[in-house]
């Protein structure tokens, strides 16, 4: 069983492991290290210090352990990295990631700490920038995935490179579905609209993206989008993402994790989002496509928190009224 982060051993300044301290740059003192949150699955810590320079410089760190906990780490700052290539005034600047020296099997991930205040970032420049993120069309390998495992919370994403979004959706929805039933027990209502979700319901809304004259490119997207993940900068006032899972996929998917509303991002967001990158052709499915997006973030939730039933109940009221709709599947 994977350790969870209440097994975190505490930091103390004088102990700042130094493989830490060397990964920070032009560090001369370490003046403080102050707890600064935890999850289930990780904890954070703010490095205050003074550099070289004689200026006081402050870093994130978050902490994980276990071989999950390493992964995570891993694919955070992978994601953080390949954003930060693309709108790097949007993200924070990755510095490592890595092993601590001193205490076994506990992993690290460090950045410029931020004074984040809680609102949600200016609708305008916001969208903005997530669209500036989602326009640059230069996955590696031209296909839809990501180079790394990439987690939501303690949720491995299945990144396999493919060719076709439909196939890629569609294999990581299975992925996920199959953790859903190891962490919360099998549920026979999902199980029995599985088959006509998987062979009408995505082929119907997805397939029409990739045929009949349509093509769409795989864009970089955060992947866990939601108002959690999202802040303002208290310096600068201006809006900023961290914390991402992010592989190469239809840019549609991002907004997905906008649709529920506990994630608070409004009609206005998707609006503005739009006067940026038009909704991808056939615009009239684009409703239905937004709602199966949607049930994706909401099975990564029922999973995350599969004491939370309300979760898995979405998923399944939502699958049940695309199948309905959508009997006869993808017709040529």
């Amino acid at each position: 069983m994977e350790p969870l982060a209440e097994d975190i051993p505490r930091i103390e300044t004088s102990e700042l492991d130094e493989h830490v301290l060397s990964c920070l740059p032009e560090v001369e003192e370490v003046l403080d290290i102050s707890y600064h949150g935890a999850s289930a699955w990780a904890r954070a810590f703010r490095i205050d210090t003074l550099a070289r320079d004689k200026t006081e410089q402050s870093y994130f760190m978050k902490v994980s352990v276990g071989d999950h906990g390493r992964e995570a780490l891993k694919g955070e700052f992978e994601s953080t990295a390949a954003i930060h290539a693309i709108t790097p005034s949007f993200v924070p600047k990755p510095i490592a990631w890595g092993a601590f020296e001193k205490i076994a099997n506990t992993y690290f991930y460090t950045c410029k700490f931020y004074n984040l205040a809680d609102d949600l970032p200016d609708v305008t420049h916001f969208c903005a920038n997530v669209a500036a993120l989602h326009s640059s069309h230069t996955s590696p390998t031209g296909k839809f995935g990501f180079h790394v495992v990439t987690y939501n919370g303690d949720l491995p994403q299945d990144n396999t490179w493919n060719s076709s979004w439909e196939d890629f959706f569609t294999n990581g929805f299975k992925h996920i579905v199959q953790i859903n039933t190891e962490r919360a027990g099998a549920s026979d209502e999902m199980e029995s609209l599985l088959p006509a979700f998987y062979e009408k319901v995505i082929p119907r809304l997805l397939r029409p993206l990739e045929t009949g004259g349509n093509s769409i490119e795989p864009s970089l997207v955060h992947g866990d989008l939601w108002c959690g993940n999202a802040a303002v900068d208290q310096d600068t006032d201006q809006g900023i993402i961290f914390d991402p899972s992010s592989s190469w996929a239809h840019n549609e998917y991002e907004l997905g994790n906008w649709r529920p509303e506990r994630n608070k991002f409004s009609r206005s967001y998707f609006n503005a989002y739009h006067t940026h990158i038009p909704k991808s052709s056939p615009e009239e499915d684009y409703d239905d496509r937004n709602a199966l997006y949607a049930m994706r973030y909401n099975l990564h939730a029922a999973t995350l928190f599969p004491q939370v039933t309300a979760f898995r109940e979405m998923v399944i009221e939502e699958m049940g009224r695309l199948i309905a709709k959508y009997p006869n599947g993808f017709e040529e």
